[in-house]
């Protein structure tokens, strides 16, 4: 493989984001003079526990729900499992979609091995869930509804309002796993009706490692550690201080400019999709009339290999991914294609692209340079 002496791209923000530097400074002083514990009573735990509490506040804001129904945990993994094995200690019904992420999908597996019925609602061509199927689905035993708001391969966004605000009808539980969501798109709780959600720290500019889950007041989640009683009772282990000021400042960051943001991002969308038609290969946007995230496209390159092409992008320089990458390096079709229904020959050869805060006009016009080499190069 030949490799190029070329500023390197990176269009994989879904996977995760960069640590900013507004982050990492805030962070900085409870890494080194404000190390104290929160739970201790003294000058140096006072000073940890306010930074907590201005911490959860902002992580709150930006979400427009209160500060105590904010609960801090290591990433939004751990807040689904919270979710899930804390409402199922026994039999019950879920109710979730066979497009979730696999923190979502695999407990819900392992739930069902337990005695859990799991129904998993299928999606349309767009890779959308019809609210009329969700609540079709439902029976005297479901306890929950779990629903992801924004898709981590396609971008698509569920109705998860229109689906949470039938279900309250029913009595029924929602949770949304919104980890790609929150940071890129206005995310209310309150607008969204729904119950619970997850929020994952390392998407949107804090470090990993740091995760929330809003649990809405009157809601009651039981406990997975039990301990110290730290978040209420819910999430005992001492706090992880450093990170969770960068979660809150991470939030704060989101909130000043999330219009302009989304805007802007959804402006090189346009780029990228006008440059990509103009390269002259065929391909699929996946989702494309669907509402999206202003970050996102996967596209489907007929007749070619992901791992071709990723292989080729790799020595150009530039970061994409086949996939969720939490994947890894499979590249085979995802779960997601094929509950789509995705066409092999477009679903063999998917790429996503995603971009972010650090990402210019200029960088994407450069992608596109180096993509239509590299399909070049694999053309019959």
């Amino acid at each position: 493989m030949e490799y190029f002496d070329v500023k390197p791209l990176y269009f994989d923000y879904n996977a995760t984001t960069p640590v900013l530097a507004r982050v990492f400074e805030a962070m900085r002083p409870f890494l080194t003079e404000r190390f104290g514990n929160p739970g201790s009573g003294h000058m140096w735990g006072l000073r940890a526990a306010q930074a907590v509490a201005r911490a959860r506040a902002q992580v709150a804001s930006l979400l427009g729900a209160s500060p105590d129904e904010i609960y801090f945990t290591s990433c939004a993994t751990e807040s689904n499992n919270q979710v899930l094995f804390g409402l199922f200690q026994g039999e019950g019904h879920l109710v979730t979609t066979a497009v979730e992420h696999p923190a979502v999908l695999e407990p819900a597996g392992v739930l069902e091995k337990r005695g859990v019925k799991v129904t998993r609602v299928p999606v349309d061509a767009q890779g959308l869930v019809s609210p009329d199927d969700v609540l079709a689905a439902l029976t005297d035993e479901t306890r929950l509804i779990s629903v992801m708001l924004a898709n981590n391969e396609t971008g698509a966004i569920q109705p998860v309002a229109e689906i949470a605000a039938r279900a309250r009808e029913r009595g029924v539980l929602v949770h949304t796993d919104a980890a790609q969501a929150v940071g890129k798109i206005g995310v209310d709780v309150a607008e969204l009706g729904v119950d619970l959600l997850s929020v994952a720290g390392h998407k949107l500019y804090a470090p990993k490692g740091v995760g929330a889950l809003y649990v809405r007041r009157g809601v009651r989640v039981p406990p997975l550690l039990h301990g110290g009683g730290q978040e209420r009772g819910l999430r005992s282990g001492t706090e992880n201080v450093p990170h969770l000021v960068g979660l809150g400042e991470a939030c704060a960051l989101a909130a000043e400019a999330l219009s302009h943001e989304a805007e802007r991002r959804q402006g090189l969308g346009r780029v990228f999709l006008e440059g990509l038609r103009g390269l002259g290969f065929s391909f699929r946007l996946h989702s494309a009339e669907a509402p999206r995230l202003p970050n996102t496209m996967s596209v489907g390159f007929e007749g070619l290999s992901a791992g071709d092409v990723l292989s080729g992008l790799v020595g150009w320089d530039v970061g994409a991914s086949a996939g969720a990458a939490c994947h890894g390096d499979v590249t085979a079709v995802s779960h997601v294609l094929e509950a789509m229904n995705v066409p092999t020959k477009f679903a063999a050869g998917t790429i996503r692209f995603s971009w972010g805060r650090l990402t210019s006009e200029d960088d994407v016009r450069e992608l596109l340079h180096r993509l239509g080499q590299v399909l070049t190069s694999l053309r019959p």
